[in-house]
């Protein structure tokens, strides 16, 4: 059998002084009665813990508003956008083809939705991309002069662009094809 010890007292610690009661004006005393209640233990108030759903559902609602910041602070708005508008002829090159555009005439220009690179087979190929110029303003699309280089003489040419405002974008050079 094993006995515990206290550690010994330390050498410089003070002894406590014994408590020393003062009188007070006696008060009539009644006699403390003790109910069955009393005798029980009281159960502690329990703690107030987050059910797991609300824990959760502020897990979700932090992550949320983070993705929603970071839309607006980096453009995921512009990017999802992007992905349900795209644009199809973002990768077209000379030696595509691009189906029918409305048919514009000098200097005119028209807003065209629905522009998209075909095989140039199709029936639906109605332009040969004979050029393309990236890093285009808006200014410098609407130039006479951006597709010069790759219209040959008196051959008639078509100039469609894709530029947000305020950005830079491309122009793809075109001829109707034959």
């Amino acid at each position: 059998m094993s006995e515990q010890v206290a550690p010994p007292p330390a050498p410089d610690a003070a002894t406590p002084e014994p408590a020393v009661e003062t009188p007070q004006a006696a008060a009539p005393q009644q006699p403390a009665v003790e109910s069955p209640q009393a005798a029980e233990p009281q159960p502690a108030e329990p703690k107030a813990e987050k059910s797991g759903a609300k824990k959760a559902l502020g897990i979700v609602g932090a992550v949320l508003a983070i993705v929603v910041i970071a839309g607006l602070k980096f453009g995921v708005a512009s990017a999802i956008g992007n992905y349900f508008n795209k644009d199809e002829t973002a990768d077209a090159k000379a030696g595509d083809c691009i189906a029918e555009l409305p048919e514009v005439t000098g200097t005119e220009q028209e807003e065209v939705d629905g522009a998209k690179v075909v095989e140039c087979t199709s029936t639906d190929a109605a332009y040969n991309v004979v050029g393309r110029v990236n890093g285009q303003s808006e200014a410098q699309a609407k130039a006479d002069t951006t597709c010069n280089e790759f219209f040959k003489e008196g051959e008639e040419g078509y100039i469609f662009s894709s530029i947000e405002p305020g950005k830079t974008g491309y122009v793809l050079c075109l001829t109707k094809k034959v």
